[in-house]
This record gives structure tokens, C-alpha cells and sequence, in this order.
């Protein structure tokens, strides 16, 4: 549950800097957005009530005491530094006045935006390097700030003003915008990453008991079934197999007894008989697994060699040096192999069976293959083969998979996928002397 917490946390950090950051770049903007507007505003008024009045026919015809007199009434604003340079446009895009003496009676070419702005459009803030034709004086200032508005002289006359100021002042108001910003934006994000964590706790808690209960319940399965394997295994062994030997030893003293007209029927019968014992003793294995917790793992898929050698089927085993698996699982891997290789034996016709576990350092990985004559699975399965389907729920519940792949013509193969850890391998090959030739018969999808 720790890690489950710690992830949690990690991916809530995250998402509070995936949030925090577009947050704090939108308050820059709208900081820079408000500094501008406050620019725009005050040159607003600087041009209504100050520069306005002042833009007489004296001043437009260049009276040096016009100027002048303008000169005297903007020293305060441009000696406190909120002003660095100061330009009155006309209609025909000359300089009027300005603060440099050079730049008055200069022409420039009107653009499209100083047109809209004389016909009543809306004024401009900018903040921006200035490298333009009539900034020879700007250029190389660094970021300034640009305000167009729109006034009107003392003859009526629309006019363009135009002001400069240093950008570091709507630096400083956008970094104490962010700075008074950001730290309740980050509290209030904060404070609400903590209060997921409760209900997240709560709810990682009762996946883990959830876990728990479904790994308890698939372990009393598994243990319900091994015990069921027993007693059916128990109840043959000790009563019908023994019942059919007892039958057995009796037909053959009947054999020997009896009129000799009658020994072909009891030799046919003993031979059944013993053939059905032999089958049953066969099943008893099966159904009956060995200790694995005292054998271990490999030893008790060796054991499952017995029916391979006696049809020649060549078998071979390939598992980790050091397989970290728990007790179900050790189950689960053993109850794949044996399942598999009851299929191979009696249906596949193949020559030869490999078992190969691989282990990463979260996956545990056991495939069954064969090389026989295989199978459709496009085609119905047929009805009775219920192991590998119950073993495959068995292993879904267990948070597993099982899957079954087959070519006719090319051999079956059987994997099942569920977690664990460890390195290394090793192989242990047997190739029995082959038999005569077995019934045929295609591998069902089990």
C-alpha cells in the first residue's frame, strides 16, 4: 500500500506542475495585459488634459515659445522617468512635436493602424524592441513600452501621441503579480492533493484487502481441488483398482481351470482388465500430484516424463537456476505443464515436447510446446476437454493468462503469464528410444 501512496503522490506532483506552470504563464500574460492597459490609460489622459491644450497653430507652425512653453509643462514627466520619449503625430504623418528637437517636421509614411486610429479606432500598447524608421533614438533601448492614442489639438484637428517608457516597470509589476499569485494558486492545489490522499489511503486499503481476500479464496480453490484430486485418486486406488486386480487374479485361475473352450474368452478378459488397471494406476498419477514443496518444481515435471518415454516422445525442460515463485504459483506452473502434456501424449502424435520457464524481474512465463499434428482453432472444441479451460479461469482469477496457439501440420503451444522474479537458466534434456508408432488424433482445445 506504500508504494500504491507514493505513487499517487508522485503522480499528484506532477499534476500540480503540469497545472501550476500554464497557470503561471497565463498570470505573466494578464500581469503584462493589466501593466499595458494601465500605460495605455495614463498616456490617455497625458494626451486629454496636458499635450491636447498645448497643440496650438503656433505650435504646428513650429513657434520656438510654443514649443517651448510644451516643452516646460511634459519636464516633469519625462525627468521622473515614467516618460522616455514624447511624439505628436498629425493626419499626414508628420512629426509635430517631440521631446527630441531633430525628429519635429520629419515625415513619415502613415500605416494602416495609425489610419484606423485617427478614424476613432482603439489605442495601442505594445511591449517590444523598437527598431523601426523613426526610432533612431529608441534603437538599441532594450524592451520598451509603445503607447499610440488618439487626441485632438486646440484647433480641432485629430492627432496621433505617441509615448516610450522603460518595459522594466511592467517587468516588475508581471513578477509581483506572480509572485502574490502563485503561492495561493500552489497552497490551494496543495491543500487539495492532500485532501485526495485520505480518500485515496481509504481506497488503496480496501483494494489491498480485496487482493487479499480474492488471493486467500483462489489459494482455498486450489487447495479444494488438490484435496478432490486426492480422495478421487484414494477412492481408486484402494477400491476399484484393487477390485479390478483382485477380478484379474481370478480370471486368470479361472483360466487355468476351466474348460479350454473357455480360455480365449477369460485370456480376453484378464487382458482388458489388466489394460483398464493399468489405465486407472495411470489417471491415479495424474489426478494425484507429486509433494511439490518436497521434490520441487523440476523434479516433479520430471516425473511427468513417464508417459512421454513410453510412446518415444522426446522431452525436454528448461527452467531458471533460481526460480522465485510462491506457493500458488509453483502450483499453477505445474498444473500448465501437466495439463499440456497430458494433451501432447494422447493426441498430438508428436515426436517431441519442450517445457521452457522464463522469469523477469515481474513476470513468470511457462510454455508447453509440441511439434504434432495441431489443430483449428478457428474450429468448435470439442465437448469433455475441460482442463487447461478451468485451469486457464484459474489462473485469470490469479491475475494471470493463458493462451493457447496451434498450426495443423506444426504443433500446439500452451503459455501461461503471470508475476515474478529471478535469473538465470539451465536445461535438462531426455530423449528416450523411440516406440512404434502411436494412434493419431489431433489436439483439442482443452
Amino acid at each position: 500500500m506504500q508504494s500504491a501512496v507514493a505513487r499517487f503522490l508522485t503522480v499528484g506532483f506532477l499534476a500540480l506542475v503540469l497545472v501550476a506552470t500554464p497557470v503561471a504563464f497565463w498570470i505573466r500574460a494578464e500581469a503584462e495585459r493589466h501593466a499595458l492597459m494601465n500605460a495605455r490609460d495614463m498616456t490617455q489622459r497625458l494626451a486629454d488634459n496636458v499635450v491636447g491644450p498645448l497643440i496650438t497653430r503656433e505650435l504646428l507652425a513650429r513657434d520656438p515659445v510654443a514649443l517651448e512653453r510644451l516643452d516646460r509643462r511634459l519636464a516633469p514627466w519625462l525627468a521622473n522617468g515614467n516618460v522616455t520619449r514624447i511624439k505628436v503625430w498629425d493626419e499626414q504623418g508628420r512629426v509635430v512635436y517631440s521631446d527630441a528637437e531633430s525628429l519635429i517636421g520629419r515625415d513619415f509614411e502613415q500605416e494602416e493602424w495609425a489610419r484606423l486610429l485617427l478614424d476613432g479606432g482603439p489605442a495601442t500598447a505594445t511591449l517590444e524592441s523598437q527598431t523601426g524608421e523613426e526610432n533612431e533614438f529608441e534603437d538599441g533601448s532594450g524592451e520598451l513600452v509603445e503607447v499610440y492614442v488618439r487626441s485632438t489639438s486646440q484647433t480641432g484637428d485629430p492627432m496621433i501621441f505617441e509615448t516610450y517608457s522603460s518595459g522594466e516597470a511592467v517587468r516588475r509589476e508581471q513578477y509581483a503579480v506572480l509572485m502574490g499569485m502563485i503561492p495561493p494558486t500552489l497552497l490551494s492545489l496543495a491543500v487539495l492533493q492532500l485532501a485526495q490522499l485520505i480518500p485515496a489511503v481509504r481506497l488503496a486499503r480496501r483494494i489491498q484487502d480485496h487482493q487479499g481476500t480474492r488471493t486467500a479464496l483462489l489459494r482455498c480453490a486450489i487447495e479444494a481441488s488438490d484435496q478432490e484430486r486426492r480422495q478421487i485418486a484414494s477412492e481408486l486406488h484402494d477400491e476399484v483398482i484393487q477390485d479390478l486386480s483382485g477380478l484379474a487374479y481370478a480370471l486368470e485361475s479361472e483360466e487355468r481351470r476351466g474348460p479350454p473352450s473357455m480360455g480365449p474368452v477369460f485370456t480376453n478378459a484378464r487382458t482388458m482388465l489388466q489394460n483398464d488397471v493399468r489405465l486407472l494406476r495411470a489417471m491415479t498419477t495424474e489426478l494425484y500430484p507429486p509433494d511439490l514443496e518436497e521434490l520441487g518444481l523440476k523434479a516433479s515435471l520430471m516425473r511427468l516424463e513417464t508417459p512421454l518415454v513410453e510412446r518415444g516422445i522426446a522431452f525436454l525442460v528448461e527452467i531458471p537456476d533460481e526460480l522465485v515463485l510462491d506457493r500458488d504459483q509453483t502450483v499453477l506452473v505445474y498444473r500448465v505443464a501437466r495439463e499440456a502434456l497430458v494433451n501432447a501424449t494422447r493426441h498430438s502424435s508428436a515426436q517431441s515436447v519442450e517445457i521452457r520457464i522464463r522469469q523477469s524481474s515481474q513476470r513468470t512465463e511457462i510454455t508447453v510446446s509440441d511439434d504434432g499434428v495441431g489443430f483449428d482453432t478457428d474450429e468448435a472444441r470439442p465437448e469433455g476437454h475441460f482442463g487447461l479451460r478451468i485451469l486457464g479461469d484459474t489462473i485469470r482469477q490469479a491475475g494471470g493468462s493463458l493462451d493457447i496457439t496451434s498450426t495443423l501440420g506444426v504443433g500446439t503451444c500452451v503459455t501461461a503469464a503471470f508475476g515474478g522474479t529471478a535469473p538465470g537458466v539451465r536445461r535438462a534434456r531426455r530423449r528416450p528410444a523411440r516406440s512404434p508408432s502411436q494412434g493419431a488424433a489431433r489436439l483439442p482445445a482443452t
